[in-house]
Formats: C-alpha cells, sequence, structure tokens
C-alpha cells in the first residue's frame, strides 16, 4: 500500500470544493493507494501523473522505491494542466 501526501495548495482547494465533490476526489484518491496504475496515467512529456475524477484532474507525483503518492494539485480540467506547479 501507497502512502498519500497532499501539497498545501491541493489540501485548500479540496477544502474549498462542494462536500459531495470533495468526497468524490477524497474516497478516488483513498482507493488509489492500493493500486496506483490502476487509477493514475502518466501525463505525455512529463514525469507526474494525473488521475481523473469527472471534470476535476489530480495531478501527483508516484514514488515506486518510496511507495508514497504525492498529490501536488487538484483542479478543472479546464485549467489544471497550465498552473505552475509548486
Amino acid at each position: 500500500m501507497y502512502d498519500v501526501v497532499f501539497d498545501t495548495k491541493a489540501i485548500e482547494f479540496l477544502e474549498e470544493l462542494e462536500k459531495s465533490i470533495a468526497k468524490r476526489v477524497w474516497n478516488k484518491i483513498q482507493a488509489s493507494k492500493e493500486s496506483h496504475a490502476r487509477f493514475f496515467e502518466r501525463l505525455a512529456g512529463r514525469q507526474d501523473y494525473k488521475l481523473r475524477i469527472g471534470d476535476y484532474r489530480i495531478i501527483a507525483d508516484i514514488d515506486n522505491q518510496l511507495k508514497r503518492i504525492e498529490v501536488t494539485l487538484i483542479g478543472h480540467r479546464k485549467n489544471v494542466y497550465f498552473r505552475k506547479r509548486p
């Protein structure tokens, strides 16, 4: 099982979401701890991964040696890929 670590900005965005959407996002992230390859897809031309949940995307770095998923960004699909990462 992988550990999940959240960036501060990702937590802030999650807290601002409507509760039902935030719960869907949270549950999907928790489910990905068991089998991240089933949920995350590598982004083209980048080293990070995306997880699709409706109109929202989670951008994460996955370290297989440390067994850690680092959620760096959560956002709406129309602008999540263009934001600067921390």
